[in-house]
């Protein structure tokens, strides 16, 4: 009775043994893998140093912390390089998908206008929205029409039954400076010349 009891507790022990044996295997090959170009790992959180050239990043899953090593940064994160660790900083708007700094976004996500760095979900007064670029641009306001010029035909006031005569309106000086796209400020129409050149030269159109 004694032996089989023994046997038994020796059975159990040896599935126990097996069962945490395989159990660490698992933990460090998942630790391995957690601490890809790690300098320091920690089997809880991952990474806590990188080699160099490598970013830290950091995101937290409920109350635990968990660190790895990446080449470039994710989506909604900027890398910033320091003297003791490079680290993937988390962008601070959530509808932008990269940054150039923590509220400086270069490209936002889908369904949103990017507009000086911020991402709008509709395009603040004043711009109008590029689907293409999917970004905000300023719309432009030229000033009044100027009054029609002299009617000219290549440059001559005379000698011809009919010329062209232009008008113009100012653009913006901010426009000019962004590029912002305008409508027309040039306009040019058909228009009847009514002097003669000197010697009586004049010909018909």
């Amino acid at each position: 009775m004694q032996w089989i009891i023994f046997m038994l507790l020796l059975f159990i022990s040896s599935v126990e043994m097996l069962t945490q044996n395989r159990w660490k295997k698992q933990a460090s090959a998942s630790l391995l893998e957690n601490c890809t170009g790690c300098v320091l790992c920690s089997e809880d959180n991952g990474c806590i140093t990188c080699h160099h050239r490598l970013f830290l990043l950091i995101w937290r899953d409920g109350i635990r912390q968990y660190g790895m090593c990446v080449h470039t940064c994710p989506p909604g994160y900027f890398g910033v390089r320091g003297l003791e660790v490079n680290r993937c900083t988390k962008c601070r708007s959530p509808s932008c998908e990269s940054c150039f700094s923590r509220d400086f976004c270069m490209k936002c996500k889908d369904k949103f206008y990017l507009y000086k760095g911020q991402c709008f979900r509709q395009c603040p007064p004043g711009t109008a929205a590029q689907p293409g670029t999917l970004e905000c641009q300023e719309t432009c306001e030229p000033g009044p029409w100027s009054e029609w010029s002299a009617c000219t035909h290549e440059s001559r006031t005379c000698g011809c039954k009919w010329g062209v005569e232009t008008r113009v309106r100012e653009v913006p000086e901010a426009a000019r400076e962004e590029r912002t796209a305008c409508p027309a400020v040039l306009e040019t129409r058909r228009c009847r010349m009514k002097k003669h050149c000197p010697g009586g030269e004049h010909h018909a159109a």
